[in-house]
């Protein structure tokens, strides 16, 4: 199907999954209750897809206050809904109505994201609306989302747009370029103790938003993963799909976990950005840009019939 008919068979789709409501949906953590969306497809059994969000204060529509209005994870619920297909979003702790399950900024870990994947995923096992369980786990959620399969049930993995290194070779390779050699050398020195599962009481003051000590616990639990590892401890149907207009994870990070889990499918998507959109000018910021603050427009075809490939 060419790119112009698969997009005006996705808008038509998804115009007919507006009809399919919204119902609430939670889950208990030891801190709290998470709160999320189900998108139920069917009245039989289905497949459902636990949708994980990438870094930041994300809610369960994909949006960040006002820097951030792609509304790509409802998008995708809804795609998915015209298929048949359930879903499940959810605000993370500290966001949305999960607000109130944020714990202090000290004792949070990377692991209790993951924790909380899991808790939704072995829910799913327990609910007999559901046949298939699948993750698709979106840029940091993409971490999370494979570690979650690690510890409860599942069925199958999709990676949209997720890292395919270790968090401290990414952070260095940000930072190179942005900071003096001066600062960047503290930076880095600090990075290394983080790695080595030490404090760095040291690190530079003028970086203090992203290693003040409070966060510094976070840092060095999410350092001591490499995905393109993690990915291969799978045994289940995975794919991995990158866009090429993506300015915050590359295809270096597709092909590393590719790599890592040699069966997977690699789905490459022309012109995509890193919020599943598409960039008719790949090489304008602007244009790549724009689906970071315009929720109308749709997600791109090819991801969706990644995921349903997934549950076929």
């Amino acid at each position: 199907m060419g790119s112009v008919a698969a997009a005006s068979a996705l808008s038509v789709a998804q115009a007919k999954a507006q009809t399919v409501p919204d119902r609430p949906i939670s889950v208990e953590t030891p801190t709290g209750t998470l709160y999320g969306s189900l998108m139920l497809a069917s009245p039989k059994p289905s497949p459902v897809v636990l949708i994980v969000a990438g870094s930041g204060p994300t809610d369960r529509d994909g949006n960040s206050g006002d820097l951030l209005r792609t509304d790509a994870y409802k998008l995708l619920a809804q795609a998915l809904a015209a298929r048949g297909i359930a879903t499940v979003r959810y605000d993370k702790r500290g966001v949305g109505e999960s607000a109130a399950a944020m714990t202090a900024e000290n004792d949070l870990r990377f692991d209790t994201y993951v924790q909380d994947a899991a808790a939704w995923l072995e829910s799913f096992h327990r609910d007999p609306r559901f046949s298939k369980i699948v993750v698709a786990g979106h840029s940091e959620g993409s971490l999370v989302g494979m570690l979650a399969l690690k510890r409860a049930p599942g069925d199958a993995f999709a990676s949209l747009d997720g890292a395919g290194r270790p968090a401290a070779a990414v952070l260095r390779e940000q930072l190179v370029t942005k900071l003096s050699p001066k600062l960047y050398a503290q930076a880095d020195a600090a990075i290394a103790r983080l790695q080595a599962g030490e404090l760095a009481p040291d690190a530079p003051a003028d970086l203090a938003a992203l290693f003040r000590p409070s966060v510094q616990p976070y840092l060095i639990s999410w350092f001591t993963y490499d995905p393109a590892v993690e990915i291969g401890k799978l045994n289940m149907p995975i794919v991995i799909v990158q866009g090429t207009a993506d300015v915050q994870v590359s295809m270096v990070d597709a092909n590393d976990l590719h790599r890592g889990a040699p069966t997977s499918r690699l789905v490459v998507v022309q012109g995509m950005n890193h919020v599943l959109k598409h960039a008719p000018d790949t090489s304008s910021q602007t244009t790549i840009l724009r689906g970071y603050e315009d929720p109308t427009l749709p997600i791109e075809p090819e991801v969706i019939q990644a995921l349903q490939s997934l549950v076929s």
